[in-house]
């Protein structure tokens, strides 16, 4: 027994219409479902709805997502990370063109923060290769980063 692969993250967000933006019309994912959804919250035993977005970039069956989430009801507490805090406080994607990235942003006009060239070994990989990297805030401000092998 292993694991295979992330299945999914998961993010929560205040206006899913402004994220997809980003997320999908920025970054480039593909929406594989959105829907409402209703349940009990198995923590809290109350009722929950949620707007979900499902977005992937790849198709297989291990293939990973993320999920964006918008509370209806209850009302999300408001807590967001700061970069190296406890907790998952980012994430990043490989990219294939992290120039036009660079661009768009721009003209989105998305900060970027602290765009850098890092060696694989800071990656956890062997030494000798470098990485294009650059750091920046979805519409909620949770830090998300991309990722080219230069």
């Amino acid at each position: 027994m292993g694991i295979i692969a992330v299945s999914h993250l998961a993010v929560g967000v205040t206006d899913m219409d402004r994220s997809l933006e980003f997320y999908r019309d920025f970054l480039g994912l593909r929406v594989t479902s959105d829907w409402v959804q209703e349940f009990t919250d198995f923590t809290t035993q109350q009722p929950v709805r949620r707007r979900t977005a499902w977005l992937r970039w790849g198709e297989g069956p291990h293939d990973s997502a993320l999920v964006l989430d918008q509370m209806i009801s209850p009302a999300s507490a408001d807590r967001r990370s700061e970069l190296f805090d406890l907790g998952t406080h980012h994430f990043s994607f490989w990219v294939d063109d992290i120039d036009a990235i660079l661009r768009d942003a721009e003209r989105r006009d998305v900060p970027l923060l602290f765009p850098h060239t890092a060696d694989s070994k800071d990656y956890g990989e062997p030494e000798g290769g470098k990485i294009r990297s650059v750091f920046m805030r979805d519409p909620d401000g949770n830090f998300v980063q991309v990722d080219q092998r230069a």
